[in-house]
Order: structure tokens, then sequence, then C-alpha cells
């Protein structure tokens, strides 16, 4: 029903698609809730207090083909030339099929995280083959299932290295010839930990015993491959572990680093086939040996087994999860980079063992022969054998530049006399020819022009020892089965059916916020003006990629009252550390760096306490009362005892109880009466926008999930974007980078300026992904976008009414509303054998992914619709939780058996339906068909329910030796 305070939209403009339900399907959704109007049941359900009445200041809405030809415009002003700059990033040929099949392919970037296993086994073995290919090339035991990018890979690995001598503090020696941003993130991470990090040579540095850990990369940033197993043997002597950024590509060629003493191996599987896009998301890795599998950050994708005892994939070890452990987690990384590691992944199975070393070969050969002609002409180089990277000094680097810059190329810059080069596979002997040209060298005489990434330059060369790789790598069938496209498709879209996403149903999370991700809004991801530029480019290059930030960044302070926007943080998480690095970085400026304690409800996101603690905070729990609301009195009490040591409080708002507390602004001068800083956490900012503002609330600084909020589609379990927004006295703590300062537009002060370091590899973290939040706001504006506000409100609401009489609703606002999400109780069921994961299983079998399970109470499900599913698909999901409450009942009645129904045996598959015997006291049609709905569109679980704890006791987490465990698990 239109708002009384709203003219009609337009037919043509885009909000009327996004949001669900039509006229008629709100009004009979209000009139189920008695409510008159949106307006009213708005006015109802969010507490006056909190209300911004003003419209939001952004543009006013245009068409999806006005608002594509805009975003065209802005993609004109980014000049896209040949990149050389290298540097840990580097262009790439995406095989079509896999452009086509997953990066623009809606059955891959809209699922879910795969924590229900037996709807996502498409996803698990995609990432079981990355952690496989992870494995093989580094040489060590165990891999997971990617991080956010290769500086928070190897920040997470001097963390861990630390936990594994047991010890606090120390030191964590690092290798000035890393790379820069590596460095700068090691260094951030490092110092709210009380970790000294020594920059230096690994040649000439004395590993003593208060050095814990040591980190090098390979070949090094400048380009040299060095051998680093003395260094390696005598920082072991010392009980330090060994740490090694490498690059995936090098190590086609070169010794495995687990060959030559490393503990851990990080770096970014970017190059395999995913773009640059001027930083990210890309897919970071993280390898280790198995007595550190414990201790490793991250997901892990392992080989357990079904109901029926067939091999079926899960993420092991659950815990090590933050929502577990909170604080003691071994990270506050609660996500990977799913779809991009599956793309990542799937390079590797398109071109096979052999296949990457042709294209390892043959640009390495090019680097050879440029390095050949470049020292004929007197050139100086940097010393001993090289991949794909030249250090080329002693030169004058302005003449150069500007000679690359004709050519439309561009070079590292590094100083005045110094120049660095970097091939890739995207590298022709036409451009080998330009650069020599830049350097005023005589071309290659006869180097031949093969396919890119097919074959081999007539120059071959080989390593000399103890350089060259002589173990195999990529054994297994699955890297030698698909090298057709017509069998690359037919994989692809095989692993596809084995997951369920939001092109089957909807997916209900609450906290996750499910949304539409429309076609328009991720069009522009694959266009060549963003996809294509390195994150170290030239501003004057990248005018298109700054207007578009700067864009985000006003637009994003307007809706959340901030002061200023920092786009860095490339995940939810990675932007609660970096707010909470602000508040410190505050105290500290202010002579009270002894500010020590972060409050948090007991309700909060696990990762809440476990960001705090790696900003170097130490967690209080605040108690909430009955009705889900922070206990005010338990709050004042421990304020008012720590205020010497306050630091910050962290809320999350709407609560994750899914209500509006009407105190908000009390909670937020609690904390500031006694000193601390309040930050907000943005999970549910699905709920504010448009509405209320969380400055106006009272908080400092706070993230946004532009994966949830601002239609970034979730990608399996990542990418994501996480930036902050923060009030005007912690815009100098903003986080800075030592390569580009992504310095915001909305103010004008420098970010980083009191010593707060980069938090993410590149300047602006995941920035291609900002074409997403970017055409969302453009195409809603402000009406759309409170509109979009108000529906999420209207269908939470919805299905809380229509739930509540089979499965009440725990918590509740004033009047008895929810916000954008409900809670509902399913601890009563225990005491007849059910439990809420039963529940979630059988869901399954009507088509649908349960909703968040035991968050954050234990036997509940927390279900958020999101603004955009219709009434039609809302009713068909309730229906789905009712039939199942009625299945429930007869096993409370007595009319199922206890442990032989519908709900212990779910998830059913095909095969268990299909089977020639059928001993189960309930129909096959009640198994597999329990709707007409599910007769019309059937998704059948890949495997029966996976046996967590078997999985665990008998970890496999590569798809090497898959085939000696299904044997075995067939046996047991």
């Amino acid at each position: 029903m239109p708002s009384a305070r709203e003219p009609s939209v337009p037919a043509d403009l885009f909000a009327p698609r996004h949001l669900g339900p039509a006229a008629s399907e709100a009004a009979a959704m209000l009139a189920a809730l008695g409510q008159p109007s949106l307006d009213a049941l708005i006015d109802a359900a969010v507490p006056a207090a909190i209300r911004v009445r003003e419209p939001l200041r952004v543009p006013a809405a245009v068409s999806e083909s006005a608002g594509l030809a805009e975003l065209r415009a802005i993609a004109a002003r980014n000049q896209v030339f040949r990149s050389f700059i290298g540097q840990g990033y580097a262009d790439t040929f995406t095989p079509p099929v896999i452009q086509r099949a997953i990066l623009e392919n809606p059955g891959w970037y809209t699922a879910y995280t795969p924590y229900q296993a037996e709807i996502s086994q498409g996803r698990l073995e995609a990432l079981l083959n990355f952690q496989t290919m992870i494995g093989d090339l580094t040489g060590l035991e165990i891999a997971n299932a990617s991080m956010l990018d290769e500086g928070t890979a190897a920040a997470e690995a001097m963390t861990l290295c630390r936990r594994m001598k047991e010890g606090t503090g120390g030191s964590f020696f690092v290798s000035a010839a890393c790379h820069p941003q590596t460095i700068d993130l090691v260094r951030t991470r490092a110092r709210p930990l009380g970790i000294e990090v020594v920059v230096g040579d690994h040649r000439t540095f004395p590993v003593d015993g208060r050095v814990f850990g040591v980190l090098v990369q390979y070949p090094d940033t400048w380009g040299s491959v060095h051998d680093y197993a003395e260094f390696f043997a005598r920082a072991h002597g010392a009980g330090a572990l060994c740490v090694v950024a490498a690059d995936l590509l090098a190590l086609t060629l070169l010794r495995p680093p687990g060959e030559f003493g490393a503990d851990v191996a990080v770096g970014s599987a970017q190059r395999f086939g995913v773009p640059l896009g001027f930083g990210g998301p890309h897919a970071g890795y993280f390898a280790t040996r198995d007595a550190c599998k414990r201790q490793m950050p991250g997901r892990l994708v392992g080989v357990s087994r079904d109901a029926q005892g067939r091999p079926a994939l899960r993420l092991a070890l659950g815990t090590r999860e933050q929502h577990i452990r909170r604080d003691k987690a071994t990270s506050n990384i609660c996500t990977a980079q799913v779809l991009l590691a599956v793309m990542a992944s799937m390079y590797a199975v398109y071109h096979g063992p052999d296949g990457l070393r042709r294209i390892a070969r043959r640009v390495h050969a090019l680097t050879a022969a440029l390095a050949d002609r470049l020292r004929r002409a007197g050139l100086k180089l940097n010393a001993g054998p090289v991949f794909d990277t030249l250090t080329i000094s002693g030169i004058d680097a302005a003449k150069c530049h500007a000679a690359s810059v004709e050519q439309r190329m561009n070079l590292r810059r590094i100083d005045d006399r110094t120049v660095g080069v970097a091939l890739d596979e995207t590298t022709t002997a036409k451009d080998v020819e330009a650069l020599l040209s830049c350097f005023g060298a005589a071309a290659v005489a006869g180097l031949d022009e093969p396919g890119p990434g097919s074959a081999t330059p007539a120059t071959t060369v080989a390593y000399p020892p103890p350089h060259a790789r002589q173990s195999a790598f990529l054994t297994h069938p699955v890297f030698s089965s698909y090298h057709t496209e017509h069998e690359m498709l037919r994989y692809i879209k095989r692993l596809e059916s084995r997951d369920l996403s939001l092109c089957h149903s909807m997916i209900s999370l609450g906290s996750c916020t499910m949304k539409l991700n429309a076609a328009s809004e991720m069009l522009p991801l694959s266009w060549p003006e963003f996809a294509r530029m390195h994150p170290f480019a030239p501003a004057d290059q990248t005018r298109g990629y700054g207007q578009l930030i700067g864009d985000l960044e006003t637009w994003l302070a307007a809706v959340t009252g901030y002061a200023a926007i920092s786009l860095q943080p490339n995940a939810g998480s990675n932007g609660e550390y970096a707010g909470l690095l602000a508040i410190r970085g505050w105290h500290e400026s202010r002579g009270e760096g002894r500010r020590h304690i972060c409050l948090i409800p007991t309700s909060a996101h696990g990762t809440n306490p476990a960001s705090a603690a790696m900003a170097g905070f130490t967690v209080v729990p605040v108690a909430c009362d009955a009705q889900g609301n922070v206990d005010l009195a338990d709050l004042r009490a421990k304020a008012a005892l720590h205020a010497p040591d306050l630091a910050a409080l962290m809320i999350t708002y709407p609560s994750t109880h899914g209500v509006f507390e009407s105190d908000v602004k009390e909670i937020a001068a609690i904390a500031h009466q006694h000193g601390g800083q309040v930050y907000l956490d943005g999970a549910n900012l699905n709920a504010l926008v448009g509405l209320a503002t969380p400055a106006a609330l009272g908080a400092d600084v706070g993230h946004l999930n532009l994966h949830k909020t601002f239609c970034i589609p979730h990608g399996g379990g990542g990418p994501g974007a996480g930036p902050i927004g923060v009030a005007r006295h912690l815009i100098p703590f903003l986080p800075g980078h030592s390569v580009v300062n992504p310095k915001p537009q909305t103010q004008n002060s420098k970010p980083g300026a009191a010593g707060t370091g980069a938090v993410a590899s590149a300047p602006w973290g995941s920035a291609s992904l900002f074409v997403i939040p970017w055409m969302y706001v453009r195409l809603m504006g402000p009406d759309g976008l409170r509109r979009a506000t108000e529906t999420a409100i209207l269908n939470a609401n919805y299905v809380a009414r229509r739930l509540d009489p089979s499965f009440p609703v725990l918590f509740r606002g004033a009047g008895g509303w929810v916000a954008h999400e409900c809670i509902v109780d399913l601890r009563a069921w225990k005491q007849h054998g059910i439990e809420v994961d039963d529940v979630a299983k059988r869901l399954m079998d009507y088509g649908y992914h349960a909703p968040t399970m035991s968050f954050p109470v234990p036997g509940t499900l927390m279900i958020e619709p999101t603004e955009s599913e219709s009434k039609v698909e809302l009713d068909r999901f309730c229906d789905a939780l009712i039939a199942i409450h009625g299945e429930m009942a007869k096993v409370a009645a007595g009319e199922f058996d206890r442990s032989n129904n519908p709900l212990k045996h779910a998830p059913h598959t095909a095969a268990v339906v299909c089977a020639d015997a059928w001993d189960r006291p309930y129909p096959r049609e009640l198994a597999a068909f329990p709707t007409a709905w599910t007769r019309e569109a059937k998704f059948w679980p890949a495997v029966g329910r996976v046996d967590n704890v078997y999985g665990d006791r008998h970890l496999v987490c590569s798809c090497v030796g898959m085939e000696a465990y299904a044997a075995t698990a067939a046996q047991a």
C-alpha cells in the first residue's frame, strides 16, 4: 500500500521490481496485521525517538537503463592501460566458460555460506578442489577455503605462529622484500597485540629466542627467487615458525615452500582467472602443516559421510567458529572469498597441471627474453633467478614512465632511479618489444607470438638447482578431466545443481539479509573499465573509480549520518576491526591508551568479541533482559565499574534479537558518560535506512555490510565489503595505506594521520564490487530506499504473525512488533526428541534453506524475509514451516515414531526415495513431495544428513585420497 507521504512510483523505475509485495499483497498483509497503512505499521513498530523525518540526501531514482548509462559514462573515465606494475596483482584471462557460468551466474553468486551442507555440495566440492590445489602447489598438508586477501593471510599467519609458540608479545620478522602492502597489514595487526614487527634482510637477520615467526616473499617483491632453506633452518633452531608468501603460478615451476622448511604458506589466487578489479575481491590462501590445523584461521572444508554412509562434504572443525569461541576464536574472519576461490579452482581444473605449466613457462620465457635484452643494453637488473618480475635500477625513471604512458603501459614506480616490470599471462611478444623501447633497448629478434596461455615461446628457460620444482601437483583426476569447454560447462552446472540458491526459493537467514541481487546491479562487474584496473594504477587513469568511490562515500554518509566513510575494509568482520582500531587510536591520541575494556551484550554476533580481542581490548559481557534488550542495570554497573578503563561499547541495532530497543540512545549515553565510544554493528541496517541513522542513535563508529543492506550478493560465503563510517573526531584514525592513500571524499582530514595502518591489501578493498551498491542506491533513490526498509519490516511482522501460533515469537518490541527479523522458539520440542536441526533438515524436503539456527538463542530459528520476497513466497515458506509443525505434533502425540519419522530422516535424497526397499512408517510421497509446490519445483538434496562428528574425527580436507576414504566410509 503506498505511503501517504509518497507519490506513486513511476512504472519505469526499479523500486517496484526490487520490492516483493505488490500493492494488493501489501494491503492484505497489513490487514492481517490490523494496520490501516504501511505508515501506521512503521509508526507502531519503530520507536518515535529514533526516527529521522528528513528525506535521505541521495539523488532521485532513475530507471535501470538510465542508471547503466550513467555508470557507463563513469567507467569511460577509467583508462585501462596494460599493467606491468605487479606487486602481488597480475592481469589474467578469465576463461569465458568460468566468467559466464560462475561469475555471472546467480546460481553461484546468490547461494549462502555452506552451513547447511546437504544443499551446498557443489560449492563445497569446488572449495575442496581449491584446498587441494593450494596444498599441492605449496607442498603443505592442509589449506583452508580461502582468506580475504594476501595481506590478511600473512597477518593471520603471524598470529598463528604466536599461538603455536604459546606466548604473548614477542617479535615477528618480516623481510623488507615482501610486498609493501603486506608489511603494512602485518604492522597494523601486530600493534594492538603488543607484537614487535622487525623488518629487515633475511640474509643478515640474527634469529633468536624472542622471535616466534618469520615471513618472506617468494619470489620477492623485486622479482628475485631466493633459497630460504638455510634461513629457515636457523629460524627453526631458534624455535620460530616460518611463513612464505608465494606466487601460485610461479610454484608450478619453483620448489614448493613445504619442501624447504615452510610451516605456513600464504598468498593470493587472483592470477588464476580472477579479474584485477582495482584490488578486489580476490581469494587469499592459507596453507600449513597438519600440526597447526586446529590453529588455522578461516573455514575448512572436510570430507565426512551421510546417513547412508556415502562421502559427503561439510565445513570442518566448527569449534573454531566465532559464535562458539567468541573472543577466544582463532580469528574474527567469519567468511571466505568463496566465489573467487571457486573461480580460481575452476581455472586450475580447466587448464590442469600441464596447462598451468605452459602458462608459467611462457611468462617466464618472455621475462627471460626481456631481461636478456635489457642487460645487453647495459641496464642493471635484480640479481638471481626471476619468474615474471624485473627491477631495473640506475635509470631515469621519469623518462621510462613517460615513454610507457605513450605506449599505454604502466610500470611499477619505485623511486627516481628504479622501475619495476612484471609480466603475466596476457603479455605478448609485441608487449615485450614495446617495453624494450621504453628503456631504449633493441627489440628481440625472432621472438614468436603464440596464443596466450596455450604454448611456449621458442626460448625456454630452466631453473638451476635447488630452485626447480621436482614434485608433481594437481594429480587428482578432477584436474585432468574437464579440459574441453563442453565438459567444463557440464562439470560447473553439475556442481551448481547441488546447491540451493535464491534462484530456487527465499533464503530467510536472520541477520544475513539474502535480498535481491538485481541483474542490472551485477552487469557492470564484467566491464573491462572496472574489471581490468590495477589497484596501484596512476590516479589520472582511475578517475572513473574516483567518482564511483566518491559518490558511494557521500551517499553512505547520508544514509548513516556519519561524517566520513572508509571503503577499505573488505568484509563486515574487517570493518568491525577497523572501527575498533579507530576508537583505540583516538583514546591513545588523548593520552588514554590505558582504556582497554570493551562492553559487549551477550546477544552480539560472535565476530564482535573476536574483533575486540584482535584490536587488543578486553571483552566484558553485558547481560540482556527477558525481552532480549540490553539490561540497563547491568550496563550501568559495568560501565561504572570499568569507567577508568572503558574504551568502547559494541551494540547491534536493531538488536540481534530482532527488536527496536527504545532505550538505545540512553545505552549510548551511558558509554559516553564513562569515557567510552559507541560502536554500532551495521548488520541490521536493513531496518534503519531512511527511518533512522546510526549517528543519531549516538554511535561514534560502525560498519555497513554492503553484502547485506546494499545488495552485494553473498557469493556462497563471500565476497563482501564492510566499510566503516565515523563521527568527525575519529576521521584521522581511518585506515591508511602505504602505497596509495585512500582519502575519503566526504571530509578533508587525512586518514591514518595518527598511525592507523591498512586493514586490507588494496587501498579500497574489494573495489570492483562498489558498482553494485552504486547501482542500488541510484536506482532506488531516497523514496525507494525508505520503502525497502518499511517493506522489510512489513514482511517480517507478517511472517511473525503467521508463524506465532505454531512457533512462538521469542522477542518483541514495544507494542508487540518485531523489526526486520524475528526469532521463533522451538525449545519446547526438545522434550519430544525434536531438535532445531531436525526442522532445518526437513525444510530442505520442502525446498527451503533453513533460517539462522540457534543464534543468538539455542533451540531457535531467526527468520529474515527481506523486502524482496512476495507474499506468495512468504506464504509458501510459512506453509512449509506450519506443515512441519504438524509433523512435529504427530511425533509428540505418538502418531510418528520418536526416532523413525520424516524429521529425523530428513533430508530425503532421490536415491533413498527411489530405492527398491522402503521400510519407514510414513509414505515416500510425504518424504519427497510434502506439498504441491515441491511436485512442480523439486530441489533434491545431493546427500543425506551429514555426520559432522565423524568428519572431524576422520579429518580429510583435500580431494586427494577421497576414493580410499569412500571405501573406508562404506565399510565403517
